[in-house]
């Protein structure tokens, strides 16, 4: 009986019996470590991102300027969340509260159901 679990153990594939006597976590070279440093360090979706508000002080966000918050708003009506826009968090609370406002004033519609 144990020399036929012997034969079956070593006619696995290499690759399991590699697997098989590596510690768990231990690092692969084939993987992670052959990467050059400076390519695993890029952005993988090109530049970062800028809050525009903090780049241009003229930039005002005001609640009766719905052209400008209409770009912070899907067609659906949701506000953009700052990881897609870019803005930092204190510009993107106080374009949300302009959002609401203007939504509430009713300069910007709450949502937009397709037809």
């Amino acid at each position: 009986m144990s020399q036929d679990l012997e034969n079956r153990e070593s006619a696995a594939p290499i690759s399991d019996r590699k697997k098989a006597d590596e510690p768990i976590g231990a690092p692969r070279p084939d993987r992670r470590d052959s990467v050059p440093a400076i390519i695993r360090r890029r952005r993988p979706f090109g530049r970062r991102k800028v809050c525009r508000f903090c780049v241009d002080p003229t930039l005002r966000i005001d609640f009766r300027e719905p052209m400008l918050l209409k770009y912070f708003v899907t067609e659906r009506g949701k506000i953009i969340p700052r990881r897609i826009s870019g803005n930092c968090a204190k510009h993107q609370r106080e374009l949300a509260r302009s959002i609401k406002r203007a939504r509430v004033l009713g300069l910007m519609p709450f949502t937009i159901i397709d037809g």
